[in-house]
């Protein structure tokens, strides 16, 4: 099973910057790989996924303003998250499930999970 560690996040002002990696234990290009956000009280959801041939799914509510990618590494996963919005908020998660073209959103699909990361986006 792949090990997930994240690094990256915090708290910044609306219309900022963030970018998450997702450091992993083998080649992300060999898996789908995701990004999830579990705010409070709310069910953890998906993000952004990227699958094994490149292609990419966003949320609605973040297409345009957010990059899945792989990183520096083939290693590594990123999400670069611009125009930051306070509804952005909450817990990222990194998690990676059996390689296929089209990923899954659903988080129980997903075996390996990083240890989560805090966004605070305040207004």
């Amino acid at each position: 099973q792949v090990q997930l560690v994240q690094s990256g996040g915090g708290s910044v002002q609306v219309g900022e910057f963030l970018r998450l990696t997702c450091e992993a234990s083998a080649k992300v290009n060999g898996y789908c790989m995701g990004w999830f956000r579990q705010a409070p009280g709310a069910e953890r959801e998906m993000v952004a996924s990227l699958d094994i041939t490149g292609g990419t799914f966003y949320a609605d509510y973040v297409e345009g303003r957010f990059t899945i990618s792989q990183g520096n590494t083939k290693n590594t996963l990123d999400l670069e998250m611009n125009s930051l919005k306070p509804e952005d908020a909450g817990i990222y998660y990194c998690a990676a499930a059996a390689p296929r073209r089209v990923c899954p959103r659903a988080p129980e699909r997903y075996t390996s999970w990083g240890q989560g990361t805090q966004v605070t986006v305040s207004s």
